[in-house]
């Protein structure tokens, strides 16, 4: 069980070796190793073959008697998700991209043994014209990110306690028992003003002294890491990455409101994160940073996990609560709101992962650090999970207030193959899109609001000129009707009629006085709903119809699909001229819908035609149309 003085001499002891991590064209004089290789051993880079590239680097280090000079560290997410797996190699900080295991004995023999960076291999971005190898900080995906909530992923082992320590872990914690009130905790989170990152947006000091006021005899701190939302991926990434920082605000949220207990609900489907969430919580127990007696200053607080079934309304925080207990995963009429009566009706207070991955570092670099950042009423940094019709897909840290226009065109590389960058979903099913238009718009909870959006938990998909924005709406409808508990009228019945009114519109049924009537439904639903699952559940219509409404009319009106994407409202049709008879669209036809001889003009029937577009995927002649 550490001590304080304890804690102090592993993070004297460890903290060059973790310094190394960057990039230095120097090894720190108290660091045992010449070099140290970074793998990522996030959820992304796994499902890319990680783990075969890291276990044919340990073979080669061996191989090549590099044991006691080459460190290999298993990391989280570095971020830049569509390049794994990813491989790091300190002091240089040589960001090798996409490595395969038959690459590595070069990467070995050539860089880690004889001292020479392998350039072909290395991030395209890294390297310039004239072979200068420039820094991760200055490529245009890192240069504008400021990284807070994610300072640890993809540079320290989540499953080594030691390593966290060496970055000032815990140190958070030694300060608020040894030298804090509950009110100065409160005092310096509300002057930090942080605000929570899970959507709502509500000022955490806030939540957290409305808890600490209440007089009960058991209190409790919950951690939200369900992230049901589609294409969200942040929260697990910094479970993977660095679960410690999660249990060290959540200690410190246990001391500020008088709880002694605390649950992290999480997904079942992230088995990687709570794995390495397993593995924190025992190594926090038997290091004494979780427990009776806590870095020896009699506190006493304890963290126990929960697994979700993947349920998105569990995100909403009465759900989750019930399902915490139990039960079937419902919310509950507010108020009372939990931080009078939550879990098993007693206090609590529930945030979610990136917010307590804000807590240590506002403590101990100050409310006004990170005050600092952001804008008047959006303070800190924001992580988005940066995926669709994107260059760049990956994780992403910014201050609040970056525009849109930086983190797709800069940060996220723009919209690939030469496509118009057209909207950007936020806030996932409970969000809006953003057009084109609103590109230069500054990212924070205000702006985005008046945009008829929000911040949501952090999902950011971008959508280019193919996407048909009817379709976008009708993909995240039918989501919220699965995942609708059902407990409410308005969400229930409502986001089934509305799902139907929009598969309408796609089949070229609907009339103009169907949308008018779609108008009155998100009203209603948004009026009356129980949760805010149903009270959002209409936004991504509601959007698409305000700055898209030509594409509504379009599908209603002319019977077309601007972006040809609706099925029920596309014809192809051969170019006769165009046409060479080659019989490939013929020979590829599931359902004999084309005929025609050699070397003359085919047809198409109509009536046949299941529309799956085989036939203009090989076509090489560029002879089929879509009407």
């Amino acid at each position: 069980m550490l001590t304080i003085e304890e804690l102090n001499k592993i993070y004297n002891s460890k903290k060059d070796l973790v310094a190394m991590r960057h990039h230095s064209s120097e090894v720190p004089k108290n660091c045992e190793y010449k070099r140290q290789v970074l793998i990522c051993g996030g959820t992304g880079c796994n499902s890319s073959g990680s783990k075969k590239v890291m276990e044919a680097l340990y073979e080669e280090v061996e191989k090549n008697g590099l044991e006691n000079e080459v460190k290999i560290v298993r990391t989280g997410c570095f971020g830049l998700c569509s390049l794994g797996p990813i491989m790091i190699v300190y002091p240089e900080g040589s960001f090798y991209a996409r490595v395969t295991p038959d690459e590595i004995p070069r990467i070995v023999k050539e860089h880690l043994k004889e001292g020479n960076v392998v350039k072909e291999m290395l991030y395209e971005d890294t390297v310039k014209e004239d072979g200068t190898v420039i820094s991760l900080d200055e490529t245009a995906f890192y240069k504008k990110q400021l990284r807070i909530a994610l300072r640890n992923c993809g540079v320290i082992d989540p499953e080594d306690i030691e390593e966290y320590i060496a970055t000032g872990g815990y140190q958070a914690l030694a300060k608020v028992l040894t030298s804090m009130s509950q009110q100065d905790v409160i005092d310096e989170l509300l002057k930090s003003g942080l605000r929570g990152r899970g959507g709502g947006g509500f000022p955490t000091g806030r939540k957290w002294s409305f808890a600490m006021a209440q007089e009960n005899d058991q209190k409790y701190v919950c951690c939200n890491a369900d992230e049901g939302d589609p294409g969200a991926f942040m929260d697990r990434s910094i479970l993977e990455g660095d679960p410690h920082t999660v249990l060290e605000a959540m200690t410190i949220a246990g001391y500020t409101i008088g709880a002694n207990q605390g649950y992290i609900y999480v997904r079942a489907e992230y088995p990687v994160a709570v794995e390495r969430l397993k593995i924190a919580i025992a190594q926090a127990k038997e290091y004494g940073t979780l427990g009776d007696n806590i870095l020896g200053t009699g506190f006493k607080f304890d963290i126990e996990l929960r697994l979700g079934a993947g349920a998105f309304v569990c995100g909403e925080e009465t759900a989750l609560m019930t399902s915490i207990e139990g039960n079937r995963g419902e919310p509950r009429p507010r108020p009372p709101f939990p931080a009078v009566k939550g879990l098993f009706g007693k206090p609590t207070i529930l945030n979610n992962v990136e917010t307590y991955a804000n807590i240590c570092q506002i403590i101990l670099n100050g409310s006004e650090w990170f005050a600092n950042m952001g804008t008047e009423t959006s303070k800190g940094t924001k992580v988005f999970a940066l995926g669709g019709k994107i260059t760049n897909v990956g994780l992403v840290e910014v201050p609040m207030g970056t525009t849109l226009r930086e983190i797709v065109e800069e940060i996220g590389g723009g919209v690939p193959n030469g496509k118009k960058f057209k909207a950007a979903q936020t806030g996932g099913p409970s969000g809006g899109c953003i057009p084109a238009c609103h590109i230069d718009v500054p990212i924070d909870f205000e702006h985005l609001s008046a945009l008829g959006s929000m911040m949501g938990s952090g999902g950011l998909i971008v959508m280019d000129e193919d996407n048909c924005m009817v379709d976008i709406a009708k993909f995240f409808l039918e989501f919220t009707v699965d995942e609708s508990c059902g407990k409410c009228t308005p969400c229930r019945i409502g986001t089934k009629r509305l799902y139907e009114f929009i598969e309408k519109i796609t089949k070229g049924e609907a009339t103009l006085e169907d949308i008018e009537t779609i108008k009155e439904l998100c009203e209603h639903m948004k009026s009356t709903s129980l949760c805010a699952l149903g009270q959002t559940a209409s936004n991504p219509v509601v959007s698409t119809m305000r700055y898209f409404e030509d594409e509504y009319v379009a599908h209603v009106k002319d019977k077309t699909c601007p972006s040809g994407v609706c099925k029920d409202l596309l014809t192809y049709s051969v170019i006769a001229d165009k046409c060479k008879g080659c019989t490939l669209c013929k020979r590829n036809c599931p359902v004999d819908a084309i005929s025609g001889e050699v070397k003359t003009p085919h047809v198409i029937d109509r009536h046949k035609c299941i529309k799956c577009g085989l036939c203009m995927k090989n076509c090489k002649f560029g002879a089929i149309e879509i009407k």
